[in-house]
């Protein structure tokens, strides 16, 4: 995995603001929400210093390494928060920041994926709603290799899926019921692709 001569690699989106008209969601893309420079910056800092980790999932009484890296925050005064969790850095306060003026909401958590190459992705899922309600805002800002972000309806397979080329510096919203009727995915891919990180902030309130 290369490091930090892949930025003047990484391309950034064309789209602007982009609103998706499909059913039962609200969706909002923007494309160069962050500079070139400033997510050149942010990719290289993230990589360097985050505290990265493999994951464990649970599938029918198995236990699978799931195929990317993750890092956690958390506002330390939120309910249920660990208090020996890491620190908000100056690069996740001066994001979070830029997205809650963007949307005039606040976030309190954010989880961060590194995939690091074509053998890394995410399956089929939609959130788990015992954290966050039924209807949550998702907040995903991605810096690094443009990956694909799939959605499917989870009722009317009628409906096509939707494919999202998520760029360097692209910020997408997802809101309203878009959690409650889709799922979504970033596939594998057998391309040569470089590192991508995602972040993706959330509102998380726990029933204690």
């Amino acid at each position: 995995m290369t490091l930090f001569n892949d930025t003047e690699l990484f391309a950034t989106g064309l789209a602007g603001k982009k609103v998706f008209d499909i059913p039962d969601s609200e969706l909002i893309l923007i494309d160069n929400f962050f500079t070139k420079e400033e997510s050149d910056r942010f990719y290289e800092r993230l990589l360097r210093k985050t505290k990265w980790r493999e994951y464990e999932m649970e599938i029918y009484d198995k236990v699978y390494t799931v195929p990317r890296m993750i890092a956690w925050y958390e506002d330390k005064d939120n309910p249920g928060a660990d208090q020996n969790g890491p620190d908000w850095n100056y690069e996740l306060l001066k994001i979070r920041g830029r997205i809650e003026k963007e949307t005039q909401l606040d976030f309190n958590t954010v989880l961060l994926n590194l995939y690091r190459d074509g053998n890394d992705g995410v399956g089929w899922h939609s959130d788990k709603e015992h954290n966050t309600g039924p209807n949550p805002v998702i907040a995903s800002v991605t810096f690094g290799e443009t990956r694909m972000f799939r959605l499917r309806h989870k009722f009317n397979k009628e409906i096509p899926q939707v494919e999202i080329p998520l760029h360097h510096g692209s910020f997408l919203l997802m809101s309203g019921t878009t959690n409650s009727f889709w799922q979504h995915q970033v596939p594998k891919t057998a391309r040569d692709v470089l590192p991508r990180i995602n972040l993706t902030f959330r509102q998380t309130h726990r029933s204690l």
